[in-house]
């Protein structure tokens, strides 16, 4: 039986050297990450020179339009780098690679690269409709050039970029269901207000609805007038102290049931679903990391082994459910909030074996195009 299997293919603009990746996603299982595999065609009038290929994670913290007088709001951390020709020492190969190799004769040539396992989600910045040039986030590049050693500037004629991206998928198991309870006593007045959260569960998938139950008992002399649920997105950008901030991706507001008055409770669930289509047009929210040609969504949760495994380059993204009751100017408000997990879910695998005669789906990509935020295009 013949398979067929898919392959990212993109040149130099001189044709010298030409790049074959079987996929673009690398995952983030936690407790480890998905190595980084390919396979590198070197043209004949190369065989003099020296070949390199490297990892490249990117990271904007700044507009591209704000940088001036050699101003410049973009880090490049190099996470892998191997010459892969003149080639090493016999190294082990995938059965693709195996595959990839025998088709495309002795001048094709292996790498692979094992990211550390605290590399950064990839995650890309919201931009505003008037802001123009690559977005904030973190990207991730595969890149290999000509050079007389890794730490040589490349030229753009004999020199391959193609986009990947470090993606993490939702764990197979829920967590606790998430529930909370917060009072709130008031000057001069007894008794209290008691608001009661409860979500469904603890992990949803993009498009999902978020079931939020809640339950106000009101214990004292003061009025509930109005309920306002949210989902919050929250961003850290690690990289500097006072990076964080919140974002609102969902919102209802009732008066169903209300007022509240004295010595009365109130129970319901109210539904909301946090998706990128309803916030289009707002600046700051956070993105999956996008490759071109493929429907973006709001970033998912970033899992990580533990708090303190953060890098520098990074962004953190969490989410929260947060309910708040409006009292009147002068009693103010009481609010309560829910962290939950929101991600993909993680997509079916099949099984399959690629055999001698399997075919190959390739994807051609332009020559000439190095910048990372255009190298997949395609003719």
């Amino acid at each position: 039986m013949v398979y067929n299997f898919r392959v990212f293919k993109k040149c130099s603009p001189n044709g010298k050297l030409t790049l074959f990746m079987a996929k673009r996603d690398f995952v983030d299982h936690i407790s480890g990450i998905e190595p980084i595999e390919g396979v590198l065609l070197v043209d004949e009038d190369y065989k003099d020179r020296k070949v390199y290929v490297q990892v490249i994670c990117s990271f904007r913290y700044g507009r591209e339009e704000d940088e001036m007088m050699g101003l410049n709001f973009q880090k490049d951390l190099c996470l892998g780098s191997q010459q892969i020709y003149p080639p090493p020492e016999k190294q082990n190969t995938s059965k693709l690679q195996d595959r990839l190799i025998k088709k495309l004769g002795p001048n094709a040539y292996a790498f692979t690269f094992i990211l550390p396992p605290s590399a950064p989600a990839s995650v890309s910045i919201q931009q505003g409709r008037d802001e123009e040039g690559q977005p904030c986030g973190v990207q991730y590049y595969v890149k290999t050039f000509v050079g007389e050693n890794e730490t040589d500037r490349s030229h753009k004629r004999s020199t391959v970029t193609l986009g990947v991206r470090k993606v993490q998928y939702a764990p197979s198991k829920q967590g606790r269901q998430p529930c909370t309870v917060v009072r709130k006593d008031f000057m001069l007045s007894p008794g209290d207000l008691e608001l009661e959260l409860t979500l469904d569960k603890q992990l949803y998938h993009h498009g999902e609805k978020i079931a939020v139950n809640i339950c106000i008992r009101n214990n004292s002399n003061k009025v509930v007038k109005k309920i306002k649920a949210m989902v919050q997105q929250g961003v850290d950008v690690v990289l500097f102290q006072n990076g964080q901030y919140r974002t609102t991706v969902a919102t209802i507001e009732t008066q169903e049931g209300c007022p509240i008055q004295p010595g009365s409770s109130l129970q319901k669930i109210v539904y909301l679903t946090p998706t990128l289509s309803s916030n289009k047009d707002r600046r700051g929210i956070a993105l999956d990391g996008q490759l071109k040609r493929q429907e973006s969504s709001l970033a998912s949760t970033t899992l990580l082994a533990a708090p303190d495994q953060r890098d520098a380059f990074g962004i953190i993204v969490s989410y929260a459910v947060k309910v708040k009751l409006y009292l009147g100017a002068l009693a103010g408000e009481l609010s309560a909030e829910l962290p939950f997990v929101l991600m993909h879910p993680k997509p079916g695998r099949d099984k399959k074996v690629i055999h001698a005669d399997s075919q190959a789906d390739v994807e051609t990509f332009r020559q000439d195009t190095i910048d990372p935020d255009y190298e997949v295009e395609a003719y």
